[in-house]
């Protein structure tokens, strides 16, 4: 397979030094050993993309002499979330939900490549679901991503499937682009989806769409937990709740209501 043609505009040190940084994040503390020989980037290199981001406050180097992102990542982060409306504007609606059912809501939102998870409030059952807030996870094989796939205009829809591969994740995950848009229409003339341990074993999880002014669903909430208590007649009853609140959430953020259930 021929490498993609690198774009024009491309700084090629700018991309090691976020790669560096992500790294730092992802694997917590390392030595610039270490990072030289994860990011294929050599000692020397390493040394001075990292010295560069301690000098702007994003690294620090502890006691040990290991290398460790800074809370000022978090800082940015939370500056970003900020600026996501919704999670104020849904949080009474999540609530609702987290108060019905006591399992773990999330608010999901589409990046346009996977689902990053923008808010969730916790069940008070010691087991169960802990998604970070700020994480992202696949849409194929997640309630959250599924409900919004099934709501993408078709050629947004094949684009994503085109760039997608289909990895088993889960003992249920489904792994063929055909039966998954099949899946999917069936999901946006029923109003919700279900991961039925397609993420991952012994967890399920309820999704529901939730539209904007414009009628686009960037956003869903879910209910997730344990598969040994989300069993089918308790789907059932997050299923009507779920879609209920949501629509009166989208409702409130001027949906215009007029979605194309044969849209796919």
């Amino acid at each position: 397979m021929t490498p993609p043609k690198k774009k024009y505009y491309q700084i090629s040190s700018l991309q090691k030094g976020l790669k560096i940084l992500e790294l730092l994040i992802a694997e917590k503390e390392l030595t610039v050993s270490r990072v030289a020989e994860i990011s294929g980037i050599n000692r020397a290199g390493s040394h001075r993309f990292l010295a560069t981001l301690r000098d702007l406050g994003y690294v620090e180097k502890n006691t040990e002499g290991r290398y460790q992102a800074t809370l000022k990542i978090l800082e940015l982060g939370m500056k970003v979330a900020a600026r996501f409306e919704i999670r104020s504007v849904a949080r009474p609606y999540m609530q609702e939900i987290s108060n019905a059912f006591n399992e773990t809501v999330n608010l999901g939102y589409w990046n346009g490549r996977g689902i990053l998870h923008l808010d969730k409030i916790d069940s008070r059952e010691i087991l169960r679901m802990d998604t970070p807030l700020g994480s992202t996870a696949p849409a194929y094989c997640t309630a959250l991503g599924k409900v919004i796939l099934a709501h993408l205009p078709a050629d947004d829809l094949d684009d994503f499937l085109a760039g997608q591969k289909l990895q088993p994740l889960g003992p249920n995950t489904i792994t063929s682009k055909e039966k998954l848009k099949k899946e999917l229409k069936k999901i946006r003339k029923k109003g919700f989806a279900v991961d039925n341990e397609e993420l991952a074993a012994g967890l399920r999880c309820v999704a529901a769409p939730v539209f904007n002014h414009t009628g686009q669903a960037h956003y869903a909430i879910s209910v997730s937990g344990p598969s040994m208590r989300l069993k089918n007649q308790r789907i059932e009853q997050i299923r009507k709740v779920i879609r209920e609140v949501c629509s009166k959430l989208s409702h409130q953020l001027g949906d215009p209501g007029d979605h194309d259930k044969e849209g796919l």
